[in-house]
């Protein structure tokens, strides 16, 4: 399968969704994030590739302020983060600005975070009500039509445990569809799950990207930054190496960086 193509709708394709500028992220002495951009318009899918502790899932994190960066701007469909500073450092200022901005960023997290106490039907239409304020009725109507197309509507009365780990990372794609964010944020969304599970998740990403979603993922499957982003980043100790399309990151490699990286994945030849 040939790779997602970057949208051709020039009108929507020049909307900024989620834009990111010169992130910088420490824990203490240590720098994660050493002047991090990164720019995501509507309906691209952009791939964040490279080694453990390169600072993918920082930077992500820090997209929709689970991670507080030290210094640098975020800006969220064209509004930009407010910011004070505090005994903490800084931090947002506006607390209802993150909530509004976190409501239309869904994240899917490597654990699936499915609440085992709730039914998997719940576990979808928990926040729409809570946090949208929809009825019961029309959000379990939408949870299932969301549950059939990432193809478990047969478990909605289910418990997260009765499920395959496929099948959980499935129900927690829904939930996070659920919101109708303008973009979805995957932490690592297959690699706690072996090979056959690992291809149902894969499927339904790919199914996204098809639909147009908007998507950052990071990502250990080149073979699925390849297929379905339009942009990949290669992140080595904070810093961005080589970004590019598919094609120009994965297959005509420049740095021997990532040479190295990807014949360690034993992906493309490196």
């Amino acid at each position: 399968m040939k790779h997602h193509p970057a949208p051709s709708d020039t009108t929507s394709a020049s909307q900024s969704v989620i834009e990111l500028t010169d992130i910088h992220k420490s824990y203490g002495e240590l720098e994660v994030l050493k002047g991090i951009s990164l720019k995501a318009n509507r309906g691209d899918v952009t791939a964040l590739i490279g080694s453990s502790g390169s600072g993918k899932s920082t930077l992500l994190r820090c997209a929709n302020l689970l991670e507080i960066p030290v210094s640098g701007d975020i800006d969220f469909i064209g509004e930009r983060v407010k910011w004070k500073n505090s005994l903490k450092g800084r931090v947002p200022a506006d607390q209802n600005q993150v909530r509004r901005m976190r409501t239309n960023l869904s994240m899917v997290f490597q654990q699936f975070n499915l609440w085992a106490h709730m039914s998997v039907l719940q576990n979808v239409t928990e926040a729409p009500i809570n946090v949208l304020g929809k009825n019961r009725i029309d959000a379990e109507k939408h949870a299932l039509a969301l549950l059939d197309k990432v193809g478990i509507a047969d478990k909605a009365r289910q418990y997260p445990s009765q499920l395959s780990g496929g099948q959980q990372q499935r129900a927690a794609i829904a939930r996070a569809l659920a919101m109708e964010p303008a973009a979805l944020l995957f932490d690592e969304p297959t690699s706690a799950l072996d090979p056959e599970l690992e291809a149902e998740v894969v499927q339904v990403i790919k199914q996204l990207a098809q639909e147009g979603s908007t998507m950052i993922i990071v990502t250990h499957d080149m073979k699925l930054a390849y297929e379905v982003s339009n942009h990949v980043i290669f992140l080595h100790d904070g810093n961005i190496v080589e970004q590019g399309s598919p094609d120009e990151v994965l297959v005509n490699t420049q740095s021997d960086r990532l040479k190295s990286f990807l014949r360690s994945t034993g992906s493309f030849g490196g």
